[in-house]
């Protein structure tokens, strides 16, 4: 299934904790602030949520395909 993935900049710290466990879905932009890698990412949905659960500034935030955003915890 695809999701949509959004990185609230103002909560990201730069840990780097979902660019190093999740290469595949996330990157760094140029103010060394994760963001995803695509706007829609076709990942497995545990595996996008274990990483919004490890984000340690809970910037992460992972909509489905009709909009509805996950429980994160």
């Amino acid at each position: 299934m695809a999701y949509r993935i959004v990185v609230d900049k103002n909560l990201c710290i730069s840990s780097g904790k979902c660019v190093g466990d999740g290469p595949r879905v996330f990157k760094f932009d140029s103010q060394e602030l994760a963001e995803p890698i695509a706007d829609v990412v076709d990942y497995d949905r545990e595996a996008l949520l274990k990483l919004a659960r490890n984000c340690p500034g809970e910037a992460i935030t992972i909509f489905d395909e009709t909009g509805a955003s996950l429980a994160i915890s």
